[in-house]
This record gives C-alpha cells, sequence and structure tokens, in this order.
C-alpha cells in the first residue's frame, strides 16, 4: 500500500508537465514524484480519442504498478479532457488530480469579459471541455483558438516554428489589452504553452493576464493527499518513451535541473 513516503506520479504527453512538476516542487517540496513524458507518442492534442485513451491507461498503470505511487497528476489537458473518467472508474480508490482550462478564473478575472484561449484541438473538440464552456457562456465572451502544431514545436524546442506559430495564434485571437472590447484575459489551456510564456507575454502586451494552471493543481495535489510529507529527501525520477536527450535538456533549461532520465517503453 502506497504511503506519505510513496512518490507522486506526473504524466503528460511530453515535456509540458514539467510546467505542472515545477510548481508542484514549489507547493510540496518535501515530496518524491516519478514524471512520465510519452513523448514518443507526442502530442496528444491533435491524435485520435482512443489513442489518447490507450495512452494514458497505459501510463497509469504503469505508475501504480511499478512505482506504486499515492497520487497521480495528469499533467495534460488533452488527455484530462478524454480519458481522466476512465481513470476514476478504474482506479477509484486512487488520489487523481487532473487538468482543465482555467476559464472560470479567467472569467472572473477579465474586466472586459472578453477571454482567449489557447489549447489544442483535441482539448477545444472534447466533451469534458464542451460542458465547461457551456456553463460559463453567461459570464464572458470566450475566443476559442486551436493551437495545431504549437505543442509540438515546443516538444521539439523547434525555436524558429514556436516563433511563427506563437505569432500566428495570438494574432488570430484578435485585438488584446485593456480597451473596451479587447481582450484582456488569456488562458494557456496546455501544459507546454507556459513552457514559452515570456514569448507569448511579448506578443500578447503587458497589459493582458496570462491564466494557467499549474498553481491551483499544485494546490488541489497537496488538498487530495491523504498525509502530506514535512521532512526527508525530496527526489524526482524521469522517464519518457521518447529520446532521453530532448527530456534531460527541456529539465534544464525549464526546470534548471539536472535529470537523470530513464528510457520506458510502454507497448
Amino acid at each position: 500500500m502506497p504511503t506519505p513516503e510513496s512518490p507522486i506520479g506526473v504524466f503528460d504527453s511530453g515535456i509540458g508537465g514539467l510546467s505542472v512538476l515545477q510548481a508542484l516542487h514549489a507547493e510540496l517540496p518535501h515530496q518524491r514524484y516519478v514524471y512520465l513524458a510519452d513523448s514518443g507518442h507526442a502530442p496528444y492534442g491533435e491524435r485520435e480519442p482512443q489513442h489518447v485513451i490507450d495512452r494514458t491507461m497505459a501510463a497509469a498503470e504503469h505508475l501504480i504498478v511499478r512505482h506504486g505511487i499515492q497520487a497521480l497528476v495528469v499533467a495534460c489537458n488533452t488527455a484530462t479532457a478524454i480519458a481522466i473518467h476512465l481513470l476514476r472508474a478504474e482506479y477509484p480508490q486512487l488520489p487523481l488530480v487532473g487538468l482543465e482550462p482555467a476559464i472560470k478564473p479567467a472569467a472572473q478575472h477579465s474586466r472586459n469579459r472578453r477571454v482567449g484561449v489557447l489549447a489544442t484541438r483535441g482539448t477545444l473538440q472534447s466533451e469534458k471541455f464542451r460542458v465547461l464552456h457551456a456553463g460559463l457562456a453567461q459570464q464572458a465572451e470566450f475566443i476559442l483558438q486551436p493551437c495545431d502544431g504549437l505543442a509540438g514545436a515546443i516538444e521539439r524546442q523547434d525555436e524558429e516554428r514556436i516563433a511563427t506559430l506563437s505569432a500566428q495564434y495570438t494574432a488570430a485571437l484578435g485585438p488584446c489589452g485593456v480597451a473596451p472590447g479587447c481582450i484582456d484575459t488569456v488562458v494557456l489551456g496546455c501544459t507546454h504553452y507556459p513552457l514559452i510564456a515570456p514569448r507569448l507575454r511579448t506578443l500578447l502586451g503587458p497589459d493582458v493576464a496570462m491564466i494557467e494552471s499549474g498553481a491551483p493543481v499544485a494546490r488541489q495535489t497537496r488538498r487530495i493527499l491523504p498525509q502530506v510529507g514535512t521532512e526527508g529527501t525530496p527526489s524526482t525520477r524521469y522517464f519518457t518513451t521518447g529520446q532521453i536527450g530532448a527530456l534531460q535538456a527541456a529539465a534544464r533549461r525549464w526546470l534548471e535541473a539536472d535529470a537523470r532520465v530513464e528510457n520506458l517503453d510502454l507497448g
């Protein structure tokens, strides 16, 4: 049985979940973590739903069986939108935290009641997002922008492609700023996107609020843990189904961590 010393599993389609892992380290600094990046099959946002379900279930099973995790953070908006209800049904005793685009806090924050949402097509087309969006339609106008290829470019750390797509998709939102009628709040609806937040900030302008889910997810993880560790040596193990060097470079760049990454075959 898992104990307070058991690791917390963090799963993403690739490197994007490092933005959530960073928030978890800040909120729960004494915990142990296992980070699993399914980079060999990333990004999920442009995959068929059944593919996302199969990969998510395989990753969860590995983390539970091989690592004895005490909780699982699905640090991927698309995997959460498409598969988290199946995870809850399959593992009802496992403390589980998923992500969804933070459009509710964005609506509450926006003075102009105009909110831009940058997300993957898979997230925006999911039933889970449709229900969330419909429930908030009276609170603000949401401009939904699917960002095909952006998560993949971030995954590959392709700076030229990141620059091109970031400019394209932020421009597609329309006028942004604090002037009446402008989008004054933008939701970063994929965990990859906070990794390029400085670039997005330059494109959107200094007055536009950017809302992401890392810190709220970390706080929710603290709330659902049966017991929070307060001492001991923290550690993080990194696994990837893709190239080891890519995850090592990403952890070094965005977490300033010298990660020892192990390769994993989930089938």
